[in-house]
């Protein structure tokens, strides 16, 4: 497979490394030499030098590749797992808006209701889609479809993958908090299953606006967070220089997450992230979403609602202890 062209400040001396072995292997070819030995030994420092880097991230360097411009988007998952994805649009109140986007599709031959936050390949996409940051009548449009989800008992699957919600003037004219806080209060109440994944960024409550769910799941290299690490860092250090301290600081890593109880499991990347290899990515989330949605779908409704009840009352629990 290509690599990506986007270089990754700490991914430098692995580029190195192989713009040495591409040179080498060139002068191989032009002079007629068996240079195997000296191939084989940079391809192994290769391959070890990639194994140190991707297997010692810092939060600050997961955040980065959570952002990789060419990290598989919600569409391109929904594409890879599901069928007959059909999209549904609108709020019935204002707009269309593209950044969010919903409809139903069928999981391993099971109906489902699909909501995701999609972000764009290029500018032209990223104006359409306004860069994956949802204006209100996105949150409202995801409201309908849990709403329609539930009157057709279709379980619900989200993809959360936003910097946040959009901080505009429109967009707060038109009440962005209070959707994002009529979705927190309604997915708590929501009498179907519901699946959420992080599959690059979360951020904020543009992120929690459609991630109240029976479960939450997280890519090893995505983030959630009630605040980006620059704007974390703009506030506690008045410079956005310090972002990397806050993003150790927020304890972005997925692993805390799981320890915090924030998210449920995990899903593993390929060394690298998932744009080095989107087909082993997408295999890991399908094998995670079938394990949870089948465990989720066989409950009562009434025990599903008291499990999602637990499972949010117990976020921020902490204990006490007398000092020595």
């Amino acid at each position: 497979m290509e690599r990506p062209a986007y270089l990754l400040e700490f991914e430098k001396p692995l580029r190195e490394l192989e713009k040495q072995l591409e040179a080498l292997h060139q002068q191989s070819l032009e002079n007629n030499i068996d240079m195997s030995t000296e191939l084989a030994a940079i391809e192994a420092k290769i391959e070890t030098t990639k194994r140190e880097i991707y297997s010692n991230l810092t939060p600050w360097q997961r955040v980065q590749v959570a952002r990789h411009p060419k990290r598989p988007y919600a569409l391109d998952y929904v594409g890879a797992l599901c069928t007959d994805f059909q999209e549904l649009h609108g709020d019935r109140q204002f707009n269309d808006d593209r950044a969010l986007i919903g409809g139903t599709a069928f999981f391993e031959g099971r109906a489902v209701m699909i909501i995701a936050q999609q972000k764009g390949r290029d500018t032209k996409e990223n104006i359409i889609r306004n860069f994956g940051m949802p204006q209100p009548e996105g949150y409202r449009k995801a409201l309908r479809l849990m709403k329609l989800a539930e009157k057709f008992s279709l379980p619900v699957i989200t993809f959360i993958d936003t910097p946040g919600a959009y901080p505009g003037v429109e967009s707060e004219a038109r009440h962005v908090s209070e959707a994002i806080a009529v979705n927190l209060r309604e997915m708590t109440l929501l009498r179907v299953p519901s699946i959420a994944v992080i599959v690059g960024e979360g951020g904020s409550g543009g992120a929690l606006g459609i991630g109240v769910t029976d479960r939450v799941l997280i890519f090893e290299n995505a983030y959630y967070s009630v605040i980006s690490p620059e704007g974390c860092a703009a506030i506690l250090w008045k410079d956005r220089i310090h972002a990397p301290k806050a993003a150790a600081a927020l304890k972005l890593n997925a692993g805390s997450l799981q320890e915090l109880g924030v998210v449920d499991e995990v899903i593993p990347e390929p060394l690298g992230g998932a744009h080095n290899d989107p087909a082993q990515a997408t295999a890991a989330l399908k094998y995670a979403l079938q394990k949870h949605l089948n465990d989720l779908v066989g409950l009562e409704t009434e025990k599903l609602l008291d499990l999602r009840y637990e499972r949010y009352r117990a976020l921020g629990e902490y204990r006490e202890t007398a000092a020595k």
